[in-house]
């Protein structure tokens, strides 16, 4: 139900009043002088703040924003990982941390409006601390900060379902965000959504791979739970035709497709969608979330940590609710129904343009949004190295693109056999392996994923450093170095290990008699592609895109010896 907002301002969540409430800024003439935080005329332009650019849905939401003529401005902890996008240079791309408030106020300040689309999906923070609590501070933090900046609404995509004593711990975290939100002074908008069906997203990319893997399936009995999934393009189409309402009430609206179904109708219909025959289904009673969380990270690309949220709350009912707010009041239009939003999300993944991805977003045990490594803090501690060098007959564009295409269904050039034992043991303790492959086979760029790596920066011609992201005693990379010369290009291969303890050196010293016949043999193998490429006279892809995922690879990561020398998407469907 909607709840009007007075012009008392209160104080900030959980602490005291800021000193800067009584003295505001004048930003394009939206807060006024007296420090009471109500807005004057609005700008002919409006303009919103996104918090989660960098993931699934912020990363799709930015260019729609973008199209319908707001100045968008995104906060990121790791500005990087935006350079590149189609559209990073339309939008004002500042740094930031939720969980540090005094990073918040000037990013805060003159937009109209706040996008929340941040959640940790269970993971702990880079500092240990429960995702509970780091998801219940940073809302605190956003708050505080829109109610000082003057913020005209927040707007905060959270989770369908009610709450009772089953409820996994992720989807009380997302309620409990929503309701530090709305009690905050700033209006607020609730778009409380359950499966998301588009091309790339982890509840998506879990149930094809059921699917289309397991023609016989031993289920356990949330296979029966009824959910009301709705298809990314109308969760997009919510978030920005509710900036519309320029009303000081909050909302809170259900969202959902036409379609109320089992997840197992919904498997079901994924089978017939592609053309696939009907699965047989056993349903047993003894296969736990937690279990059947094991058995997802197995069968499918999504890792046990993303996994469990995910199968925790497909336990509970998430339908609409009836009686509620409803969304077409606001947006007018019908919503996809399922099959449709299967085929386009399907279609999507065919014609290898997929905007964004689950494989974006980090794994557990690090912040979504926690700097990456670079050189100079490699230089505070132990670095081991691993050095390789070979010259391949070709412009270094094509030894670029050789480097930029590793991993993903073209697996890497050498001993492929232990790259995919390393991506086994991966997934048994509860690592990405291999299965995450990479969305473009061709391109790259900062913070894609590429098998068990992560791309940490990418320059054309010139650099490629991988960023390892599987279980590890220590902190890996893999970098590539291009250098032209007279005769061609030398291609400098470094791999690196930061060891986290005894345990981190034995590790490193374990693997070092497979380094040389794993990764001799692949900057080699690279240099020839690199040749293959120019005799071939294929014309290098740019560094950028937007493609799609592609099959699964393999991987391995850390070596050993002596330190050597170093040298936009289409708007519409799923």
């Amino acid at each position: 139900m909607a709840r009007a907002r007075g012009t008392v301002r209160r104080p900030h969540p959980g602490g005291a009043r800021s000193q800067h409430d009584d003295v505001r800024s004048v930003h394009d003439g939206t807060v006024a002088e007296d420090g009471t935080g109500e807005r004057g005329p609005m700008d002919e332009k409006r303009s919103a703040l996104v918090l989660g650019a960098t993931g699934y849905v912020g990363g799709r939401l930015v260019p729609r924003l973008l199209d319908a003529g707001y100045e968008v401005r995104c906060l990121a902890r790791s500005p990087g990982k935006l350079q590149g996008l189609d559209w990073a240079e339309a939008v004002d791309i500042r740094r930031g941390d939720l969980l540090d408030q005094p990073s918040l106020d000037e990013a805060f300040r003159g937009v109209d409006a706040v996008y929340y689309l941040v959640h940790s999906m269970g993971k702990t923070s880079s500092s240990g601390e429960a995702f509970e609590s780091a998801d219940r501070r940073a809302a605190t933090n956003v708050a505080a900060a829109a109610e000082l900046a003057g913020v005209r609404r927040i707007v905060y995509l959270g989770g369908l379902g009610e709450l009772d004593d089953d409820s996994s711990a992720h989807l009380r975290s997302r309620a409990e965000v929503g309701r530090i939100l709305l009690a905050s002074s700033v209006p607020v908008t609730v778009l409380r959504a359950a499966v998301v069906i588009g091309s790339g997203s982890a509840s998506f990319e879990m149930l094809r791979h059921l699917v289309e893997k397991l023609p016989v399936m031993v289920t356990p009995r949330w296979v029966d739970t009824r959910v009301q999934p709705i298809a990314i393009r109308d969760v997009l189409r919510y978030l920005v035709g509710v900036l519309a309402d320029d009303g000081g009430e909050d909302h809170v609206f259900d969202i959902g497709g036409p379609d109320v179904l089992t997840y197992l109708d919904m498997m079901q219909a994924y089978a017939r969608v592609a053309r696939l025959p009907r699965r047989l289904v056993v349903k047993v009673p003894l296969l736990t979330p937690s279990l059947s969380s094991h058995w997802v990270n197995l069968v499918t690309p999504v890792p046990f940590g993303l996994a469990r949220p995910l199968v925790q709350s497909l336990t509970q009912e998430v339908v609409v609710r009836p009686g509620g707010e409803d969304i077409r009041a606001v947006v007018p239009g019908p919503a996809l129904p399922v099959e449709q939003a299967l085929e386009l999300a399907l279609a999507r993944i065919r014609d290898r343009d997929v905007e964004t991805s689950w494989r974006d977003a980090d794994i557990a045990g690090r912040s979504p949004a926690e700097p990456y490594p670079g050189d100079p803090e490699w230089t505070g501690g132990t670095l081991l190295t691993d050095v390789r060098e070979a010259h391949a007959d070709a412009a270094p564009r094509f030894a670029f693109a050789a480097v930029s295409r590793l991993g993903g269904s073209r697996g890497w050039p050498a001993h492929m056999w232990a790259w995919r034992l390393r991506g086994r043991i991966d997934r048994l303790v509860g690592g990405v392996g291999l299965r995450r492959g990479r969305r473009d086979p061709d391109r790259l760029r900062p913070g894609d994923a590429v098998d068990f790596w992560r791309v940490e920066d990418v320059r054309a011609d010139e650099l490629l450093r991988l960023r390892a992201e599987m279980r590890l005693p220590g902190r890996a990379w893999l970098e590539f170095r291009i250098d032209g010369t007279e005769a061609g290009t030398r291609l400098c291969q470094r791999a690196l290990f930061a060891p986290k303890g005894l345990l981190g050196r034995l590790y490193w010293w374990g693997l070092r008699p497979f380094h040389g016949p794993i990764f001799g043999k692949m900057v080699a193998a690279l240099a020839r592609d690199a040749e293959e490429l120019a005799r071939r006279g294929d014309d290098p892809p740019a560094v950028t895109s937007s493609g799609a995922p592609t099959g699964p690879p393999a991987g391995l990561v850390e070596l050993g010896g002596e330190p050597g020398p170093g040298p936009q998407p289409t708007r519409g469907a799923g």
